[in-house]
């Protein structure tokens, strides 16, 4: 009876895993933010907690080719977030073929090599990735469009294989009041773009291309003129992103850039404006538990006024990640900033960018558990 009772454990433990359980994976992560001059994402200048995520999400294969998923997230990123829930994400995933596929829902949107795993701060090897392109103030704008996109992976022989994707849906947003604008209605007629990325014949080495086009409208009321009501503000947008990227034997380089067309009316008046956004890091695994990075990146949010500390942003950016373990891990990190283009005059008293300290550094600590 012994022999029977162990063999049937034996038996169970031994059992392969079922591939439709439901796979359910989660993080919570803590930081600090603190910089010598400036308030940025935070009130920064005297050390800010509010640098806070946490994310659950649950993954149901319903059968060979049809997955369920979603994403439940929280942060607090000084005025951003305050712990308030959202879905990150959720959608439904049909594999028709690995060449073709269809998700529907609230899709992440792929963009560059990192937008789509932007989320996950245990495969990203730096506390904050490159700002000048994934901005993290606009975290809840670009991760993700609620409507419907097309992927496959087409080998491609000798010639390696392209990973291929295109959506078109909408968002819903709201956005922040300043002092000076209140916005009373927002509405994305659409949201539309994809991506390319060629994995080459050179093992890690992939290079790629993405575009998104959108259209915000909104309503707005100027704080300083309640009379005038209620006004109408239209910003058509198309970006344009150029990525390379090399992962193997601990090395990962990567560079990327892009570049914004934006065209906004309000009032009866029109503006266009390019932005140019650029970045290039290098990165290597020491050790299984420690990877330090490095990179420089650079912004000009009007490619034709780039004089003045309010017209750009450099920054050069130094990274340690320690694995404590499996499921923790604690980044260090530092900035060397100068220009002021990413800092917000909310944030600074009212303070105008032009009038900020143009020279300013950065320290970014945060810890992350996963499962």
């Amino acid at each position: 009876m012994t022999l029977i009772l162990l063999a049937r454990v034996a038996s169970a433990d031994d059992a392969a895993p079922d591939p439709l359980a439901i796979q359910t994976h989660g993080f919570v992560s803590q930081g600090a933010l603190l910089t010598s001059d400036n308030n940025y994402l935070a009130h920064t200048e005297h050390g800010s907690l509010e640098f806070t995520e946490a994310g659950i999400n649950f993954t149901k294969p319903l059968d060979d080719r049809l997955t369920v998923g979603v994403q439940l997230f929280a942060r607090d990123l000084g005025p951003t977030g305050n712990y308030s829930a959202k879905f990150d994400w959720l959608d439904l995933d049909y594999h028709w073929k690995d060449w073709l596929g269809l998700r529907a829902g609230r899709v992440k949107i792929p963009f560059g090599l990192y937008n789509d795993t932007s989320d996950i701060d245990a495969v990203q090897p730096v506390a904050l990735l490159p700002q000048s392109v994934y901005s993290i103030t606009n975290r809840n704008l670009l991760l993700a469009q609620t409507g419907v996109e097309l992927y496959g992976y087409l080998p491609l022989g000798d010639a390696g294989a392209l990973d291929y994707s295109g959506y078109l849906g909408t968002l819903y947003l709201t956005l922040a009041d300043s002092a000076a604008v209140h916005f009373t209605g927002v509405t994305v007629p659409y949201v539309t773009g994809g991506r390319v990325m060629w994995e080459t014949p050179l093992e890690g080495l992939r290079v790629g291309a993405s575009a998104l086009d959108g259209e915000i409208d909104a309503t707005y009321m100027l704080n300083a003129a309640p009379a005038l009501g209620g006004m109408d503000a239209t910003l058509v947008q198309q970006n344009y992103l150029g990525s390379i990227e090399y992962a193997n034997n601990g090395f990962l380089l990567a560079a990327e850039y892009g570049r914004s067309h934006s065209r906004s009316t309000a009032g009866g008046a029109t503006a266009k404006v390019i932005l140019e956004a650029m970045y290039g890091m290098a990165s290597y695994h020491w050790r299984p538990w420690l990877q330090t990075t490095a990179y420089y990146s650079l912004s000009y949010p009007n490619v034709d006024n780039r004089s003045g500390r309010a017209n750009h942003q450099h920054d050069a950016a130094l990274d340690l990640r320690f694995d404590i373990t499996s499921h923790w891990l604690v980044k260090l990190e530092g900035h060397a900033m100068r220009g002021t283009a990413a800092l917000s005059s909310d944030l600074n008293y009212g303070i105008a960018p032009a009038d900020l300290v143009n020279v300013w550094y950065l320290l970014a600590a945060k810890t992350t558990v996963y499962f």
